[in-house]
């Protein structure tokens, strides 16, 4: 297996690569939708509005909370999920960036 070089990229590059790997699949998307649409945080409920074992939703759950899109607090048996605004606001502004960076030299 070749090592990752993400030391030759710059810290940017690597955070918008780490933001955009947590929305690298569709559940996690979900979720995200999901917390925004209800604008507070939400204990439990998550697992009733997705298809999927409430085992794996806690594992896309633990991804968002690493990359920093989501905080979490456990109050006893439940988990509270929200989204992390200044992170979500992070992101948008990263990928504003690339995008204007990218449409602003594109000629072919």
């Amino acid at each position: 297996m070749a090592a990752s070089k993400i030391e030759v990229f710059t810290d940017i590059e690597n955070e918008l690569a780490e933001l955009a790997k947590a929305l690298g699949h569709p559940a996690r998307v979900a979720i995200l939708r999901e917390l925004a649409r209800r604008n507070v945080c939400v204990c439990g409920e998550i697992v009733n509005v997705l298809p999927l074992a409430q085992s794996t939703v806690s594992q896309h759950l633990k991804e968002l909370k690493s990359a920093g899109l989501i905080s979490g607090t456990v109050e006893g048996v439940k988990s509270c999920y929200c989204i992390n605004h200044d992170s979500v606001s992070r992101l948008k502004n990263l990928l504003d960036e690339l995008f204007a960076a990218v449409s602003q030299n594109c000629s072919c």
